[in-house]
């Protein structure tokens, strides 16, 4: 769908200025932009860029010098990615669900399906589940019995909605994605020597067989409003409580949440994050990519983990972390200098000895 720059403009809150009544039908990367795209150059780094492509019309860095450029129009954006946000959303249609209920899908007749939801086939809807006015569901989604999603959802190909889940409104599910599978629970009826290394951190009794019974996990999982899950992200219920994520939380793709896990408000969590049962995360925390989180800690608010952080204690609120395990960030800067030091300190080492102790051996480490 095109829109003039004067439309997207005003959509933006951006200044536009130029031939107002230009259409655009796309965005573009400059380089690659045609005469109806909207060439995105909002850093100087960019502009070179538009000599390459074709673009008429650019969205721009505050005081870009335009008609240079050789622009017929320019909407200026004093902060790019926001302005991207705004741009984003004129721009993607979502997918293609056609109206009403598609005749190969199947609803349990005790389900309630909300005014204007729009249901595309081979999707199965069960005994009790509830369905918010304006929702979009795509093909191939399940929506398992007691389940209750709310106003204009969008649930896209192949997720699996589990029984007695409690979503928000506006709500936005990728591809692939399970919430509401069973936790993770076993016991043995001896104490397992899981439970003993806990104990003592290191030592164990006698090695015996053990034999795993499971634990059925008799909560669900509660979603806030503006939740986004990415794909295949898997979210498990409560043993007994529900799992819960809080409004406005956005998940990235192959996330794990585990049984009575608790996120607050806000909260990033990127790609193949994991978090084991029973920790709680906080409100605008920002986990980036493969953090892990062990169970039954909390990561306070405003907690920033660099990717690849591990996190085995408890994490004030506003502490910015990184490495294996987590420590403060500078702190982890210090120990990788120190690292990378150490092969020079065991030659001064050994050096050293020779000097002290002809007759003894060079320094080497345990490990060699």
């Amino acid at each position: 769908m095109a829109h003039t720059i004067a439309e997207i403009a005003a959509a933006l809150g951006a200044e536009a200025v130029g031939d107002l009544s230009l259409r655009v039908g796309r965005a573009a990367e400059p380089a690659m932009a045609g005469a109806g795209d909207l060439a995105l150059a909002m850093d100087p780094r960019y502009a070179d860029g538009l000599a390459q492509g074709q673009a008429r019309a650019a969205m721009l860095w505050p005081g870009a010098d335009w008609l240079a450029l050789g622009l017929q129009a320019a909407i200026f954006a004093p902060r790019g990615r926001l302005a991207m946000a705004g741009l984003s959303v004129m721009m993607d249609p979502g997918p293609e669900i056609a109206p009403g209920i598609h005749p190969m899908t199947v609803i349990d007749p005790t389900a309630q399906i909300g005014a204007g939801a729009a249901i595309g086939p081979f999707v199965t809807i069960g005994a009790g589940a509830i369905i918010g006015a304006g929702a979009r569901i795509a093909s191939h989604v399940s929506v398992a019995e007691g389940a209750v999603i709310g106003d204009d959802a969008l649930i896209c190909q192949g997720a699996r909605i589990g029984a007695r889940v409690k979503i928000g409104h506006r709500f936005i599910c990728q591809p692939g994605a399970v919430i509401g599978a069973d936790g993770f629970s076993f016991v043995t009826p001896e104490k397992s020597g899981v439970e003993e290394i806990r104990e003592t951190l290191s030592q164990r009794g006698e090695i015996r067989e053990q034999t795993w019974t499971r634990i059925h996990s008799l909560g669900a999982v509660t979603i806030g409003d503006d939740v986004e899950i990415g794909a295949n992200c898997t979210i498990d219920r409560g043993t007994i409580r529900d799992t819960t994520i809080g409004r406005g939380t956005k998940l990235d793709n192959q996330v794990h949440i585990g049984h009575n896990v608790e996120i607050g408000e806000d909260t990033l969590l990127c790609g193949q994050v994991g978090i084991a049962g029973s920790a709680r995360i906080g409100s605008r925390v920002v986990l980036a990519g493969q953090v892990g989180v062990n169970d039954n800690i909390f990561v306070g608010d405003d907690v920033i983990a660099g990717g690849g952080t591990k996190i085995f204690t408890n994490a004030p609120k506003g502490r910015v972390l990184l490495g294996y395990p987590a420590v403060k960030m500078e702190t982890h800067v210090d120990i990788q200098k120190a690292l990378r030091r150490l092969p020079r300190l065991g030659a001064r080492v050994a050096a050293l000895e020779a000097v002290i102790t002809p007759s003894s051996a060079p320094f080497t480490s345990e490990e060699d």
